[in-house]
């Protein structure tokens, strides 16, 4: 029995049309209407999803010689609703993650330095220099901040769209085409001096960003030095959250491709729950960071609570995680 009437027994056999048939592997119905009559071969990655759909072994469906009597049964699996990423998808996934990279780094680099401005303002306005007062320092503060920001969210906004149309890569549950592996695989294996040697700097960065704030409140500095200092810290993070975004973001679209890590299939249900919580979570830190701001009007302070917001959303997101995993197992 040749390959194209297995295809029409075990097709009827489950009761499927040929739509239905086309739909599983993601092809057209002329593309499975070809294969009945013969007319075309499935290409190997396409006889693979045959076998696990239909349930029987690869030999079975390639082998003339091989009959219905001496069929090979094999667990059946549905993936009907798994996507198949093809090389071009792969590489324009992988493409657009380069592009994206240069426009989220500086934007999030830019909501880093958004609070150095009011905090300048402050300490000018506390030490009695410009002539500004403090309701000025904490409106115009305020206003350059929001401004900042409003331009990084823009930013994120419409370069999260471009991605929205890789939600099966990023988001849902996918299979490589054959060979996508190996090529994607070859990236990453050339990428990773790159991405570790990003890391490093990154780190190392805001290891030493606090070096000035420390020195300064060693030798008793003014309340100005100790903004400046605090200043000088925002900056060197915001230039070390660049590099790390850089690296991190062609990283991980390799990553995301071969499901590894925080990629697998069981840690993306994960995050689903995480960012949900994420969502309520950041908007209630940033409530909580205006109101303490304008009833206080001590920007300079003030802007611990992003640093320890950020502390214990990480332990919540750990706790999350873990929690999550024990119920899968």
């Amino acid at each position: 029995m040749i390959l194209a009437d297995k295809i029409i027994q075990l097709r009827k056999k489950n009761g499927w049309s040929q739509e239905d048939l086309a739909e599983k592997l993601n092809v057209s119905r002329q593309s499975v209407s070809k294969w009945e009559g013969s007319i075309s071969v499935p290409d190997l990655d396409k006889i693979i999803k045959l076998s696990q759909i239909f349930g029987v072994s690869t030999d079975y469906l390639l082998k003339d010689e091989i009959g219905e009597e001496q069929i090979e049964y094999v667990d059946s699996v549905d993936e009907s609703h798994v996507r198949t990423i093809s090389l071009a998808e792969a590489n324009d996934f992988m493409n657009l993650n380069v592009c994206i990279s240069k426009r989220f780094a500086p934007a999030v680099s830019v909501c880093i330095l958004s609070p150095v401005t009011p905090l300048l303002l402050y300490a000018l306005a506390d030490a009695g220099i410009g002539g500004i007062t403090n309701a000025l320092a904490g409106g115009l503060g305020l206003v350059v901040l929001l401004l900042m920001v409003a331009a990084a969210v823009a930013v994120f906004i419409i370069n999260g769209f471009k991605l929205n149309a890789y939600q099966a890569i990023t988001e849902g549950s996918f299979e490589l085409g054959y060979g996508v592996s190996g090529v994607v695989e070859d990236k990453k294996k050339k990428y990773e001096p790159t991405f570790v040697t990003g890391v490093v700097v990154g780190v190392i960065l805001c290891i030493c960003a606090a070096i000035p704030l420390i020195v300064a409140a060693i030798m008793g500095a003014s309340g100005l030095m100790i903004i400046i200092c605090v200043d000088i810290l925002l900056v060197i993070v915001a230039a070390a959250v660049y590099i790390l975004i850089r690296v991190a973001m062609i990283y991980q679209s390799y990553e995301q491709l071969l499901q590894l890590g925080d990629y697998s299939r069981r840690a993306k249900e994960n995050n689903k729950v995480i960012d949900r919580i994420a969502g309520a979570y950041w908007c209630i830190v940033t409530a909580v960071y205006l109101a303490w701001s304008f009833i206080t009007s001590d920007w300079g302070r003030t802007w611990i609570i992003w640093p320890c917001a950020a502390v214990l959303f990480g332990a919540i997101a750990a706790f999350v995680g873990s929690s999550e995993n024990n119920k899968t197992k």
